[in-house]
């Protein structure tokens, strides 16, 4: 039954069907498995002549009468019912609903739900929930007690397209009354322990008791919101935990080899002494490359922590045992700017690096595409070019992959497809809350850089509204006077007549010429070509440029340890990890450094959260726990593809406990081969399409 689509139940047909394919639900169980928005009591009875206006309640009465009123407005009508119980009678109103006169016959019982209010004929409902009541009233109450929309605690779904909640309640009511209680269930019973099984949860989630807490239910905090939510997360995981056990079965041509060469080598481009953070990060990622089988890991470490040099001795371990490096970033400011730091510490190394990105001429790509091939290059650096099928190394061994948060899962899979069971080190500058480590990373070992290189000084970070501007300037003066730079950072690149912000463009001619005047300030944004943004950056890290005007296309990766002001307009439109990541680029040298938020009111309330909690701290890891909280983990990561699961029922903020417990359960059960066969039989053929991942094999 679970497994039926929906296009062939009754009272649903092709084009509802594709309503809900729209959403994700095709099966009678993906409807089954989409929680209710909310919850409504509409169990408690009110006597008529107790009805107050502005209050909202359930009657329980005998239809008196019923009819369709024209009114002055041309093709406007009203259908109205007078309904009476014991103590007195209300008239409840439907505006152009004439079909109700097909619904509604004297002498019926019925129940209303809803808000009362005064009209010009008195006390009315208008729009109310309506219930045809079947079976007696004893007592005002219906005998039978199956009334679906009213006198009970009712479920309310998200409309989807024209299927209202109404018609899902119906449906759903419909399903569950034909649902048998051994319905299949994924998680064992042993797992399960004391929750409830899953015919008896799905029945008390969409339809609850009485006596049921409705805080508890909209909490999803009830047993059986608890099971569905355990239910989701330990197949989830259980996938995860096989993932890996797979990759672990996985085995490279040959692993390399840490002798006196390689160390010499990676001491040789070294520009300064190791913080024990990165030490220890990488002897992690180079005990992996040691080991038979290929490394997954994430290196994560706070902005400014020192990631890439980790990253670069790693590849100078895989180059030394004859192995090809690919590294990729998501942008092209960004690849470039790890191309040229690269070149320039591999520069007396017998090591060849090259950049493939997409704006490369047809001449220069065919030029690179040889090398790359041939194995002449030995470590390239580019964007999502690199996973481009004209791309072939002749022996991939270490893909490195930056701020990979941005890459879809199949852009990385396709990388490591261009080796032989290559290493694979993926690298973030946003450090991952716990909860989304167990998601998006739960089959990846991870390495954390705590700390940051000696000499790094602490960032003070202001916020001030926009009628302190020239208060801002004077500070911004007072840095550039003796002899430091400033970034002035904006979130457009062109005047938009729709969105009311300052451009780069616009505000480019008016730091030049009206505030700095005696300076020079320069513009920089992603439209501008590769060439073109290469030059400024080379002027700003000079210091031939004391201004830098940009949108975030500085966000990652630029690196002037002069620069000492890092000034954010419309402070309030930026997402807390990007507040966080510009921040990163000031605090570079030993000079005191500064970041302001300046910020035009109305501030909405997550936009105010955003600026208290960047002025509150500057540690990475905290920042990225409160952004997790304020914006909830589907916009975490900015995109569909980052490796998030899509989630049904739970929620990976307010379920965090669940999501461990589940983990920890998923593991033990798959300990044992014999027990855990049916359950991975399971995720074989339901994991990937569940969950909209790449599969568990």
């Amino acid at each position: 039954m679970l497994s039926q689509p929906l296009q062939f139940i009754k009272g649903v047909g092709p084009r509802r069907a594709a309503e809900f394919a729209r959403v994700g639900v095709v099966t009678v169980e993906d409807l089954l498995l989409r929680f209710p928005r909310r919850y409504e009591n509409r169990a408690g009875l009110t006597p008529i002549a107790s009805l107050r206006p502005g209050h909202t309640a359930t009657v329980v009465g005998e239809v008196l009468s019923s009819g369709v009123r024209t009114t002055r407005r041309p093709g406007f009508r009203l259908f109205e019912v007078v309904v009476r119980d014991g103590s007195g009678a209300i008239r409840a109103v439907f505006p152009n609903q004439a079909f109700l006169k097909d619904v509604f016959r004297p002498h019926q019982q019925v129940v209303l739900y809803g808000l009362l209010e005064y009209r010009s004929g008195g006390l009315q409902f208008t729009n109310a929930e309506y219930e045809i009541v079947r079976g007696e009233l004893v007592d005002d109450a219906p005998v039978d007690d199956v009334t679906v929309h009213t006198g009970r605690i009712v479920p309310i779904y998200e409309k989807i397209g024209a299927v209202t909640t109404r018609m899902q309640r119906s449906l759903i009511f419909q399903l569950l009354s034909e649902m048998p209680d051994d319905i299949a269930d994924p998680v064992p019973a042993v797992v399960r322990g004391a929750l409830p099984s899953r015919a008896e949860a799905v029945r008390a989630v969409h339809f609850p008791k009485a006596g049921t807490d409705v805080e508890a239910l909209n909490a999803c905090a009830t047993d059986a919101h608890r099971r569905l939510i355990f239910e989701e997360f330990f197949l989830f995981q259980a996938g995860l935990v096989l993932r890996k056990r797979r990759q672990a079965e996985e085995k490279k041509p040959r692993p390399v080899v840490v002798d006196d060469r390689a160390r010499e080598a990676a001491r040789r481009v070294l520009p300064f002494k190791l913080t024990d953070g990165q030490k220890v990060a990488l002897r992690e990622i180079v005990t992996d490359m040691q080991r038979p089988e290929p490394m997954h890991r994430l290196l994560q470490g706070d902005v400014g922590a020192g990631k890439t040099i980790v990253a670069l001795l790693a590849a100078i371990v895989a180059m030394e045992n004859g192995l090809q490096v690919a590294f990729m970033a998501p942008t092209e400011i960004l690849a470039d700017q790890h191309y040229l730091t690269i070149r320039r510490l591999l520069d007396r190394s017998r090591f060849r690096v090259a950049s493939l990105t997409g704006s490369l001429t047809a001449a220069k790509k065919r030029a690179a595409l040889a090398e790359i091939a041939s194995g002449t290059t030995h470590l390239v650096v580019g964007t999502h070019a690199l996973v481009e099928g004209a791309v072939e190394f002749r022996d991939l061994g270490l893909v490195i992959i930056d701020e990979q948060h941005r890459f879809g899962v199949l852009q990385r899979a396709t990388l490591r497809e261009k080796g032989q069971k290559p290493d694979v080190l993926v690298m973030t500058a946003t450090p991952i809350p716990r909860t989304l480590a167990l998601t998006a990373f739960g089959d990846l070992d991870v390495s954390v850089i705590r700390g940051l290189p000696p000499g790094r000084q602490p960032i003070k970070t202001l916020a001030r509204p926009e009628t302190r501007r020239d208060e801002v300037y004077t500070m911004v003066r007072r840095e550039l006077e003796q002899g430091r730079q400033a970034y002035v950072i904006y979130p457009l690149v062109d005047e938009s007549e729709k969105v009311d912000l300052k451009a780069a463009t616009a505000m480019f001619d008016t730091l030049q010429q009206d505030v700095f005047p005696e300076y020079r300030v320069a513009l920089l944004h992603g439209r501008m070509k590769a060439d073109e943004k290469e030059q400024v950056m080379a002027a700003f890290a000079r210091g031939d440029v004391h201004v830098l005007a940009a949108t975030t296309v500085v966000e990652v990766g630029v690196d002037v340890a002069n620069a000492t002001v890092m000034l954010i307009e419309h402070a309030e439109r930026f997402g807390l990890s990007q507040l966080h990541q510009l921040r990163g680029r000031v605090g570079r040298g030993a000079h005191p450094s500064t970041c302001v938020l300046l910020y035009q009111y109305p501030v909405t309330e997550q936009g105010k959260a955003r600026i208290d909690a960047l002025t509150e701290t500057t540690d990475g890891f905290v920042i990225a726990e409160r952004d997790l909280e304020i914006r909830g983990p589907g916009d975490f990561f900015g995109t569909r593809q980052s490796g998030l699961p899509t989630l049904r029922v739970g929620d990976l903020v307010r379920d965090h406990v669940l999501m461990e417990d589940a983990r920890r359960a998923a593991v033990s059960w798959l300990d044992d081969t014999t027990r855990a066969r049916p359950l991975v039989d399971y995720l074989s053929s339901h994991w990937a399409e569940r969950f909209g991942l790449v599969g568990v094999g």
